[in-house]
C-alpha cells in the first residue's frame, strides 16, 4: 500500500465516517498550495470553505500566533486578559457595530445568534414567552447542531436527528413576497446567508437583501446576516451585504476570522441587542481566548487595508469572465458567484461533482462538490493570477476530456 492508502485506511478504521474526503493526504501547505504525503503538490481552490482566505501559513498570522503562544493561550472568561478588549473593539469597528460576543466555531456563533434574537424578542420586543419565531431561507446551511439542522431543508443533514427544535419558519430564498407573508407579530429575526455557499454559491436577485433590510426594519425584526463563508473579503467587500449597501442588525462571523490558524467566531451587533445578556446566561470556556484574539486581531488589521478585498474584486472579475466563457455550453450549465467564489454546475452527462473533483485532483487541483454535479471554487485570496489561470486550465482539460 502507498503512504496515502495506508493513512486513509487508518483514518477509516478509527474515525466516524461523517465526511467523505477526496483521497489526498495533506502533509504541508504554503499560500495557495498544498503538498501531500507522497510529495505531490496541489493548488488549493477551496481554501477551507473560506477559512483560509489569507492562505496557508500566512506569516503575519503565524507570527502573531507564535508570539501569543509564548505568553498565554487560555484564561477562560473567569478572568480578563490583555488581548480581549482590543479584539472586541477592533472587530466592532470593522463591522460598524458596538458589541461583540466571541465564540469558537461557526455553528456556535449561529446558535448564539438564535439565542440572542429570542432573548431580544422577549426582553425588548415583548413577544410572549415561548412564542418567538425566526424566519430562515430554504437550502440554507448554517451548521450542524441539533437546533440548526431543525431548520435545514437538506435531508442528508437533517434525517434521523429529530425531534427537531421548533420556532422556525422556512421561506424560499430570494422571495420577498414569501418573506412578508411569513412575518407575524411574534417574528423576532430573519436569519440568512447573503450568498448561500453550501447550496452552490447562490447569489440572491438584485435588491433582495435591501428588501429584507427594509422589511425587517419596518416590522421591528432583527436582520441577522450569516457571513461565516461570505464575509471577510471573499466577495470583494469586507461583507457580502455591502454589495447592496445593506447593514444588518447582526453579523455572524467565523472561518476566516481565525485565519485558518485557530477556530474563532463571533456575533457582532448593537448594544441594544447584545446588551440583553446578563452574566451566566451564555458563554464558552474557549470563546475569546488570548490566542484566538491575537490571531483575529491580525486578521482584522489585514482587512482594514482593503488589500484583500481588492484582490478578490480583481481576481474574481477574471475568474468569472473565464468561467462565463464556459457557461451555457455542453459541459457547463451555469456559473454563479461573486468575487473569488463560484459555483459551477457541470452537465450530469460528464459526471457527478465528486467525479469532476477527483479528476481535478488527478491534475493537481483541489475543489469540492455540492448538490449533485456542482463544484465550488474558492481559492485563497492570496492566489496569484498565474496560479488561478493554471487551475482554470486544468478545469478546461477535465471538461474537454
Amino acid at each position: 500500500m502507498s503512504t496515502t492508502d495506508t493513512a486513509i485506511a487508518s483514518a477509516e478504521a478509527h474515525s466516524a465516517h461523517n465526511y467523505h474526503p477526496l483521497p489526498v493526504v495533506v502533509a504541508s501547505a504554503d499560500g495557495a498550495w498544498m503538498t501531500d504525503v507522497e510529495g505531490r503538490r496541489y493548488l488549493d481552490m477551496l481554501a477551507g470553505y473560506s477559512a483560509l482566505n489569507f492562505g496557508h501559513g500566512n506569516r503575519r498570522l503565524i507570527d502573531a500566533a507564535r508570539a501569543q503562544l509564548e505568553r498565554v493561550t487560555l484564561t477562560s472568561r473567569a478572568f480578563h486578559h490583555d488581548r480581549f478588549a482590543d479584539f472586541c473593539t477592533r472587530l466592532a469597528e470593522l463591522c460598524g457595530m458596538e458589541m461583540v460576543l466571541p465564540m469558537n466555531t461557526g455553528a456556535e456563533a449561529v446558535e448564539t445568534a438564535v439565542k440572542t434574537a429570542r432573548k431580544w424578542g422577549y426582553r425588548v420586543k415583548g413577544v410572549p414567552d415561548g412564542m418567538a419565531k425566526i424566519i430562515v431561507a430554504a437550502d440554507n446551511f448554517h451548521g450542524r447542531t441539533t437546533t440548526i439542522v431543525s431548520f435545514s431543508t437538506d435531508q442528508e443533514a437533517r434525517a434521523d436527528f429529530g425531534p427537531y427544535t421548533p420556532g422556525f419558519e422556512i421561506v424560499p430564498y430570494g422571495d420577498l413576497t414569501a418573506l412578508s407573508e411569513a412575518m407575524t407579530e411574534n417574528t423576532v429575526a430573519v436569519l440568512m446567508e447573503p450568498i448561500q455557499g453550501e447550496a452552490g454559491v447562490l447569489v440572491p436577485p438584485p435588491g433582495y437583501l435591501a428588501g429584507v433590510r427594509e422589511m425587517t426594519r419596518e416590522r421591528d425584526v432583527l436582520f441577522i446576516a450569516d457571513e461565516i463563508q461570505s464575509g471577510l473579503g471573499r466577495t470583494g467587500r469586507t461583507f457580502a451585504c455591502e454589495h447592496e449597501g445593506v447593514v444588518p442588525d447582526m453579523y455572524v462571523l467565523g472561518k476566516a476570522l481565525g485565519g485558518g490558524v485557530v477556530p474563532v467566531s463571533a456575533v457582532v451587533s448593537s448594544a441594544a441587542v447584545l446588551g440583553v445578556y446578563r452574566p451566566g446566561e451564555h458563554g464558552s470556556t474557549f470563546g475569546g481566548n488570548p490566542l484566538a484574539c491575537a490571531v483575529a486581531l491580525e486578521v482584522i488589521a489585514m482587512l482594514r487595508t482593503g488589500e484583500f478585498q481588492q484582490r478578490a474584486t480583481e481576481l474574481g472579475g477574471h475568474l468569472h469572465a473565464e468561467l462565463g466563457l464556459l457557461a451555457g455550453g455542453e459541459a457547463v450549465r451555469a456559473v454563479r458567484g461573486r468575487g473569488l467564489w463560484a459555483g459551477v454546475d457541470i452537465s450530469p452527462a460528464l459526471g457527478t461533482g465528486r467525479e469532476i473533483s477527483e479528476k481535478l485532483m488527478e491534475r493537481g487541483v483541489l475543489v469540492k462538490d455540492t448538490h449533485g454535479s456542482t463544484i465550488r471554487i474558492a481559492p485563497p485570496l492570496v492566489i496569484s493570477k498565474e496560479d488561478l489561470d493554471w487551475g482554470l486550465d486544468q478545469l478546461r482539460g477535465v471538461l474537454a476530456g
